[in-house]
Formats: structure tokens, sequence, C-alpha cells
């Protein structure tokens, strides 16, 4: 739980931050994504949408014409490192490459001036909206649990995962390293490194395209940054009894100590500084790939979604709890990579997600705090085809492969476009959500390859055009629609 020092300095943080927002209106948006959901892709085109006015029917203040300007702004937080919005956007559209995932903390402001769409506000001084974009892994989030937990149930919770048959070859070498540590005995560095680090190889080996895995806390084990080879990143779940107190320096005693120094040094900062001060939040998660990877990966990203929105303050906060008590009022979960289907599975693959955040929601007694689903592309890298095969018409996509990838044994050289026909996501969502132990049922494998991103078209008049995009407007109605209306 958080400390009383901490909620202090929440209070304070949140008192000035409205504060400063009487003066200057502003709403801070947190972005996170589990593995390679595409939250920098997403930012850049939410960036650039805005800025030169691109194609978002659905976002009611720019399809109406009542954003008069959008423009960056010099970031409030000096500590925080900018988001590099224009090394990201330069990556896509001259080099046609998908920009570098961000393994830290970043943010961006971006402001918008607009005209309210009340007909007597529009007798005042035109509107302005600043958005504090903080950019983090969907990782961190999963650390925040770890609060309320001691090491003991943090041991505990590790190894039952650890154990589980679609987690148990990747886990192997960790669990044989564990079999030999006696929690009493007098700890050895060297051994708590190794072990340390065969847990983090299991962590990293779950995350794999193949596993596709979402619960896998400690987050930062996976990013470590500076931290690395520090004593709070150097600690394994061990096979513990709770409430029993292990002599000073044995195993037991060193690693209970250093997941608490975990917990001091990386979660309660985040927690206090960043997470605690946002207002909404979006979650991209990759959808497809864990249903790809079959029904233990779909459970586990339902458990780290569970996870996840029981971090979330639930609840509609009143003018003067908001001063006191932070709460994220609109959460979106978005699974990304809709280009990659053909749109007569978009509404498929929404209504799976939907189905994992319900009862993700159930478990996490999330209540208050309005929750939306879309299936999205931020940036659209496909554009829809048909093609006859055998005297049947099927609907493809077509797009230009990234280099090195493979379609039935053909490797494309990440010049050539093509047409893929991805499957079919089943129109009953429950099919993809029950797993079988014997296999059956199984859904048939789908066809994913990484495509390049677009090469944007130009106007008679040579302007570049906007990021093309699949309901990335309806993600903004969402997100700030109401701050704009």
């Amino acid at each position: 739980m958080p400390s009383i020092a901490d909620e202090a300095r929440i209070v304070f943080d949140n008192l000035s931050d409205r504060g400063a927002g009487l003066f200057h209106p502003t709403l801070r948006l947190g972005v996170a994504g589990l593995s390679r959901a595409g939250k920098t892709v997403f930012i850049t085109a939410l960036v650039h949408n805005l800025l030169h006015g691109g194609r978002l029917p659905v976002f009611e203040a720019q399809s109406s014409g009542r954003i008069s300007r959008a423009y960056l702004e010099e970031q409030p937080d000096d500590a925080v490192p900018r988001f590099q919005y224009e090394e990201h956007l330069r990556a896509m559209l001259e080099e046609r490459i998908w920009p570098q995932s961000t393994r830290a903390i970043s943010e961006l402001r971006l402001t918008i001036e607009y005209e309210s769409a009340s007909g007597w506000m529009r007798f005042l001084s035109p509107g302005k909206l600043s958005i504090d974009i903080v950019d983090y892994p969907g990782e961190w989030l999963l650390d925040l649990p770890l609060l309320e937990k001691d090491f003991a149930t943090f041991s505990q919770e590790s190894l039952e995962r650890a154990r589980l048959p679609s987690r148990d070859r990747m886990a192997r070498p960790f669990l044989d390293a564990l079999a030999a540590i006696d929690p009493a005995s007098a700890a050895d560095e060297p051994t708590s490194q190794r072990l340390s680090a065969t847990f983090a190889d299991y962590l990293r080996a779950c995350r794999e395209d193949r596993t596709a895995l979402s619960t896998l806390p400690p987050g930062r084990f996976l990013m470590p940054g500076d931290l690395e080879g520090s004593p709070a990143l150097t600690f394994a779940p061990l096979v513990v009894e709770p409430g029993r107190i292990y002599p000073k320096g044995s195993y037991g005693a060193v690693h209970a100590r250093r997941y608490e120094a975990y917990k001091t040094v990386v979660v309660r900062p985040f927690f206090r500084e960043h997470f605690a001060r946002l207002d909404r939040q979006i979650l991209l998660v990759d959808a497809l790939q864990a249903i790809n990877a079959g029904p233990e990966a779909v459970q586990d990203l339902e458990t780290a979604l569970a996870d996840i929105l029981a971090c979330f303050r639930p609840g509609k906060a009143s003018w003067l709890g908001s001063l006191l008590t932070p709460r994220i009022d609109r959460i979106l979960v978005a699974a990304t990579k809709a280009d990659h289907l053909h749109r007569t599975s978009h509404q498929r693959l929404e209504n799976v997600v939907r189905r994992l955040v319900d009862g993700a929601v159930n478990r996490a007694k999330l209540s208050g705090a309005q929750t939306e689903v879309a299936a999205m592309a931020a940036v659209r890298a496909t554009h829809e085809a048909t093609v006859t095969d055998r005297g049947e018409t099927l609907p493809v996509i077509v797009g230009t492969p990234i280099a090195g990838e493979e379609i039935a044994g053909q490797r494309f050289d990440g010049k050539t476009e093509t047409a893929v026909f991805p499957g079919d996501l089943p129109e009953d969502a429950s099919r993809i959500l029950q797993a079988r132990e014997d296999g059956s049922g199984a859904l048939d494998p789908m066809t994913f390859v990484r495509f390049r991103p677009p090469r944007l078209e130009r106007t008679a008049e040579g302007l570049t055009l906007s990021l093309p995009q699949i309901r990335l407007d309806r993600a903004l109605q969402f997100l700030l629609g109401d701050r704009l209306a």
C-alpha cells in the first residue's frame, strides 16, 4: 500500500496540478502498452494527426472544424525525458521503419485551441486544452499490485504461474536452480545473481511471440535500464513459508529485503510521481498475438488486464475529492494492429477483447470508471482487396512485408507488396476464450506478418497527408471529446 508520505505527496502534487489547471486547463493522458502493442506508434500518430489536421471523422471537435490549431509546447516536468516525436515520425515517413519501442517513461505536451460547441460559450474567449501525454511501459502497471503483497505472497504467486503447463518449459532452468536453494541457509551472492538471471530469462521467454504471455512482474526485470545489476533487481521468488522470519543473511531474508527495496526504489516512485496524477488512460494490447499463441496466452492476457484494472482508483471523483484523491475516470483498452485483419474481422476482434475486459473488470471489482474497448490501428500499414482462388473470392489485406518476413516459405525483401489472407476470427468469441486441455476445438493459426509503414500520399498541391488510421478518431473522441465540448 502507498505510505502516508506517498499519500501526502500525491495530495500536494494533485493540488498543484489542479491549481495550475484553473488558469491553464490540462489533461494528463497515460499511454501504456503491453509488449509489442505499439504505444510509440500510437502517440506519434495521435500527435501527427492533430498537428496536421488528419481525417478523423468520429473525433467531433476535429471533424466539425472547431479546432483552430494544435501545437507542441515545452513539457511541464523537467525531470522526465521528452517523447521523441520528431525522431519517431522521421523513422516512419522517411525510412518507412517502425520506431524503436520506448523502454522508460517519457512525456510530451500538445496544446489544442478550439471553439466551444456550446453557443453561449462561443462569446467567451476561445478554449485551450493542454494534453500531457505520459508514455510508460505497460509492464510497470503490473508492478503496482506488488505494493500490497509481501515477499511470501509474491513468491507463491510467481511460482504457481511458473509451474503452469504453458510456462513450465520456459521456467524449467529457473525451477531447477531454485530446487537447490534452502531459504534458511546463508546467502551466496554469485548464487543469488545466477538465480535472479535465470528468473529474468524465464520472464523474457514468456514474452516472445510464440508464447505471448502478459502477466510478467516484476516489470523492470524485462527492462532494467540504469538499475541493471543493482541489488533491487537481484532477487527471485523462493519457496518460503508465509509469516516465517528467516535468519539474517539467509536467502529468505536477503531476497525479501531486496524485494522490498524494489518496491521502494522502483514501484512507489512511479505510482506517486506519475500514475497517481493521471486523468485518463489508454492501454494498448496485442490481442492478435495472444490469440495466435493459443488459449493459455488469451487467459493470461485477461489475468494481466484484471491486475492492471485493479490498480486504477475507481469511480468518478467529485470536485473536492479529485483535489485530494485523483481518480482516472476513463480507461480505453485498445486492441492494436487491426490493419492485420480484413475489416470483416474487426468487430470480432473487438468482441474478444470486450469479453476479456468485462471479465477483468469483474475480477478487479472496478466500478465507476468508464471503460471502453476498441479494435484499432494507429497507423494503417495495409489496404484491403479481394482475390479469387479456385473459384472462391477471398478478402485479403495488401501491404509491404518487412524484409526477412516469411509466408509459406517465401521470404520478402522489404520492397515487394503482397496480398495476404490472414484468416478469419470466429464469430463466437467464446471459441477463443475457452481452453481445451486435449487441444480439441483449437483454431487454425492465422497468418500474421509485420508490414512496413505506409508511403504517405500527397495532394495535388504537394502537401503530405496525415498518417492513415483505423479508429484512432474513435479513441480520441472517447479520451478527449468531452474536454473539447
